[in-house]
């Protein structure tokens, strides 16, 4: 083989192996892999392609892709003091909950998310910013049914019917309410009940009428064992 051939097979490999590396390196910067934690949405050419667990080439101007994160995000709803809630005997009541949405790996859920949502998804503050209004109507909703005294007292039942009402709404941007937490709940102090409020004022007269009786009912029982006391002691 002489020196000319021996060259040219040379060049042409390195031809070879520049393409090659020039091929890897196109595919890897045009194909989009999505993961157990991100899917996404390609549209343009060749209309709308829902990417989960798999890949799809993006071509420059011509795709554009919307990132759907999978995971579950935790929003935090809290309804204290002026804006507690109102119960059915019209008491106000200080809430703490969490709740724990996400989008379900189905390609129906993951279009509608990344249509509705944009990459609001994956960004938490932003997400709750959109959906904070539909937990709090249905937070309102259950306790405008419920007296504070059973929201106590069948706090999961409360749950379950604060989940029933979210789950519509949600549904319409491809998310899914995997579980509600109320991680605290008490009644809301005297001073945040507006006397010239309704609700408000039917609610603390109520309440004040119970703190009185309770305190002379506990006065009464006090009078009663200082005078069995007080006999006792005669007695001796």
């Amino acid at each position: 083989m002489s020196v000319a051939i021996l060259g040219n097979l040379i060049i042409w490999l390195i031809v070879a192996i520049v393409a090659i590396a020039i091929v890897v390196y196109v595919v890897n910067w045009l194909y989009h892999r999505s993961s157990k934690e991100l899917s996404f949405v390609r549209t343009g050419l060749f209309g709308e392609k829902v990417v989960i667990n798999s890949g799809a080439f993006v071509l420059p101007f011509i795709h554009e892709v919307t990132p759907v994160n999978m995971n579950v995000l935790r929003m935090r709803v809290v309804r204290n003091q002026g804006d507690a809630l109102i119960t059915k005997d019209r008491m106000r009541v200080d809430i703490d909950s969490e709740f724990y949405v996400r989008v379900p790996p189905t390609r129906e859920a993951v279009t509608i998310a990344a249509a509705t949502l944009g990459r609001r998804t994956t960004n938490v503050a932003e997400l709750d910013a959109l959906l904070s209004g539909k937990f709090v109507s249905a937070l309102r909703s259950v306790a405008s049914e419920m007296t504070m005294v059973e929201m106590h007292e069948r706090r999961g039942e409360y749950v379950t019917r604060v989940k029933e009402s979210a789950l519509e709404g949600l549904a319409q941007n491809g998310l899914e309410l995997e579980s509600v937490a109320i991680t605290d709940l008490d009644q809301t102090d005297l001073e945040f009940f507006n006397p010239s409020n309704r609700f408000d004022a039917e609610g603390l007269t109520k309440l004040i009428e119970d703190i009185e009786a309770r305190r002379k009912l506990r006065n009464d029982i006090e009078q009663d064992s200082m005078i069995l006391i007080r006999s006792r002691n005669l007695e001796a």
